[in-house]
């Protein structure tokens, strides 16, 4: 049997005209799955019995195992969850001013090699599917008694590598009878899949864009992202100049900093003439560093610099606020650490 939380609403609309019921089963399904958050099918008070036999018939509600939740001072909170066919994924809950935010990973394993990058240690397995991402809202949620406001999808995994499985659960988590977190409280992140942000440009939605860009020239780039040989920074720019014409939306620029690769003053001021004229906003990070990677955090001194430059040269940016450092941070670095052992 299938997950019922693989469904979109529309898909849902398929399946209850298939069954010989009216259309509005589904935002009413919906409604029972994410308002009430039922664990049974029987829980449910507004349908005939008959229509409840068919739920029970044809689908599972499922959940995810929690293997290890870590709590950091701060806030932050680490969920390492075991997946039907034995895998292992992250997810991570952040407590914000304006809410809580969580981290969703999209695929098990990573293909795309960031050399800083824990997720990447491990090659990718498999796609998530629609529901595994939809239950690490629930299961957070749930185990940490909380009501989620935010969400980033920048966990282990390429999302773009994913598109399909990703679209859909947007759909599922903004949905104004289920979660109903606002699309505007979503983040998507890539890697810089140039084709998947040209077709992204198109979503309905108004869901955020985030671009994990890391360097201001191909040189660094491809140092740090194999992927930036397939797409070189000038196609990414070319490609988010394109999304901000279509949607008319600011983009965020996703940039670690890293002791001695990609934060000096000439590298701060090669990205302010990069996105000179584009409506995005720069998200510096300090780097969380990795057990098996030769990189380092950058001083914070030179993180400092590295902003003051942008903001000299008027570039829109903050230095991220440092969460997790006391737990396993960095993305992927739980999942690698509990496989080893």
């Amino acid at each position: 049997m299938e997950s019922i939380y693989n469904y979109t609403e529309d898909m849902l609309k398929e399946y209850w005209i298939s069954k010989g019921e009216k259309s509005f089963r589904a935002p009413q399904t919906i409604e029972w799955l994410y308002r009430h958050q039922i664990t049974s099918f029987d829980e449910i008070t507004n349908m005939k019995k008959t229509v409840i036999e068919e739920l029970k018939k044809d689908f599972t509600l499922g959940t995810l195992e929690c293997v290890t939740h870590q709590k950091s001072k701060d806030g932050t909170q680490k969920f390492l969850f075991q997946l039907e066919d034995g895998n292992l994924i992250e997810t991570v809950l952040m407590h914000q001013e304006y809410g809580y935010s969580v981290c969703v990973t999209t695929e098990v394993g990573c293909n795309m090699d960031c050399q800083f990058c824990a997720s990447g240690m491990k090659k990718k397995l498999r796609n998530l599917e629609t529901k595994e991402m939809v239950l690490q809202i629930l299961m957070v949620a749930k185990l940490a008694n909380v009501r989620v406001s935010h969400v980033v999808v920048m966990g282990i995994g390429e999302p773009f590598d994913n598109y399909e499985n990703v679209i859909s659960f947007l759909k599922i988590i903004n949905h104004p009878l289920g979660l109903e977190i606002g699309a505007r409280h979503i983040t998507v992140s890539t890697c810089g899949i140039v084709p998947k942000i040209i077709e992204y440009s198109d979503f309905d939605l108004q869901v955020n864009l985030a671009i994990s860009l890391h360097a201001p020239n191909n040189k660094i780039r491809n140092q740090l992202m194999p992927i930036n040989k397939a797409y070189p920074i000038e196609e990414i720019i070319k490609a988010i100049r394109y999304y901000i014409n279509k949607t008319n939306r600011r983009v965020t620029i996703e940039y670690i900093l890293i002791k001695g690769i990609n934060d000096s003053i000439e590298c701060a001021d090669e990205l302010a003439t990069l996105l000179h004229g584009l409506n995005v906003y720069v998200n510096l990070i300090p780097y969380n560093e990795v057990v098996g990677k030769p990189y380092e955090r950058s001083k914070k001194e030179d993180m400092v610099a590295f902003f003051d430059w942008l903001k000299k040269r008027r570039i829109n940016v903050q230095l991220r606020k440092e969460q997790g450092s006391d737990i396993d941070a960095a993305c992927g670095q739980l999942r690698s650490k509990h496989m080893k052992s």
